[in-house]
């Protein structure tokens, strides 16, 4: 999106063509952009924005949707969007309100505060207030956005911040293409008109995914090493490795790998406040380990793809583990080991990939009910776990 934004020729090279991204490559290009793949990734051009002629399809992303709805807004034509079946259910309400403070009008189709709807701008206004603890893609939307639009703005949270490390990737990216944001203790002061500048963007390795490889090796007595993980990298999800080490896993690094060696497991206390995608995958860890884990601080988690509370807790207890749901997240005592079921998950990415890497210290055959919606996020996933040694067998 940024580089669509610098209304020039721009080079994203090393991206991730997965789902999720393709939907927001189709997003853009409904608004005007154009994309030529290459050996390196992808060049991108764009040289105005312009108003969607078709329905934008965001499927089942919700990043696509919630950063599009802010370009969208200042744009003076009306753009509609959508989704697939979970994420009309996912809310959007917060976001539009904010839009709305600032002069957009919009129409809900459906049902009042979730896709699908229409959004007509531009934006003009001058402030605009918004819940923090709901969804950090909110405000990412609203940062990049304003500081598009022809005045400045400022941003008023209300609550903290949730899952703060992706507010940060933001900010960081908006500076690496010569944006701007003032964090203040209101919120944010966002100047208007900033002029977005920058040739190519190399896109590093992706922490959330890596964790589902390094928890195989952790929980399976395993040797993985994950390579193109940078280590300044602002991503929340990084912190994963420090939960392994606290965990009692052997966890090395470089500047650019990471290596995990199986080890005794010990139970304990996480708040996933700030990185809530990776509960799913703590909690199989935890599923395992003596004694008991506590992930708390995720009330946001039952508004993901899925209720990723009651989907977790649900697959975890079909395959004898010692769990109990709680409001925001779960409390676990370790079992030696778990064995087969037949799991359900709700169309959920993560819930599928975590429940194969359980599959993986079961006495018994898994079966799980959906065959490829790790393609939203980690295409690549079926192809590591076979390249660990892993024995998978898609059956269409």
């Amino acid at each position: 999106m940024l580089g669509a934004l610098t209304y020039s020729n721009f080079s994203l090279v090393n991206p991730l063509m997965s789902e999720d991204t393709r939907a927001t490559l189709d997003a853009l290009y409904s608004l005007g952009t154009d994309f030529r793949s290459n050996a390196k990734g992808v060049m991108i051009q764009c040289d105005a924005l312009k108003g969607a002629r078709v329905v934008i399809d965001a499927k089942n992303s919700g990043t696509t949707i919630r950063l599009i709805t802010g370009v969208a807004s200042l744009l003076p034509s009306t753009t509609t969007l959508t989704g697939d079946e979970s994420l009309v259910r996912r809310p959007m309400g917060p976001l539009v309100d904010a839009l709305t403070q600032l002069g957009a009008k919009v129409s809900y189709l459906s049902h009042v505060g979730r896709p699908p709807l229409s959004i007509t701008g531009p934006i003009t206004g001058e402030r605009a207030e918004i819940p923090a603890n709901i969804s950090s893609q909110f405000v990412s939307s609203l940062l990049i956005a304003c500081s598009q639009k022809k005045d400045d703005t400022q941003i008023q949270l209300e609550g903290e911040l949730r899952s703060r490390p992706y507010v940060d990737i933001t900010l960081q990216m908006m500076e690496e293409f010569g944006a701007h944001a003032e964090e203040n203790e209101e919120g944010f002061f966002v100047e208007g008109q900033q002029q977005l500048s920058r040739e190519s963007y190399t896109v590093p390795g992706d922490y959330s995914s890596a964790a589902f490889p390094l928890a195989a090796a952790a929980i399976s007595g395993g040797d993985v090493t994950v390579r193109n993980l940078d280590k300044a990298s602002p991503q929340g999800d990084k912190a994963f490795l420090d939960h392994l080490r606290s965990f009692g896993t052997k966890v090395t690094r470089t500047d650019s790998s990471v290596r995990v060696k199986s080890a005794d497991l010990k139970g304990i206390d996480i708040d996933v406040r700030n990185t809530p995608d990776l509960f799913p995958i703590l909690a199989v860890v935890g599923a395992v380990a003596d004694g008991k884990t506590v992930l708390s601080g995720g009330e946001n988690l039952r508004e993901k793809e899925s209720d990723r509370i009651a989907t977790t807790t649900r697959f975890l207890l079909d395959m004898g583990a010692n769990i109990v749901p709680k409001e925001d997240g779960c409390e676990i005592v370790g079992v030696q080991k778990l064995h087969g079921t037949t799991v359900k998950t709700e169309g959920d990415h993560r819930i599928l990939m975590a429940a194969a890497v359980a599959s993986l210290v079961a006495s018994s055959e898994t079966s799980i009910d959906d065959t490829d919606s790790f393609n939203v996020s980690y295409p690549g996933f079926i192809r590591d776990l076979h390249q660990l040694g892993c024995r998978l067998m898609v059956r269409k």
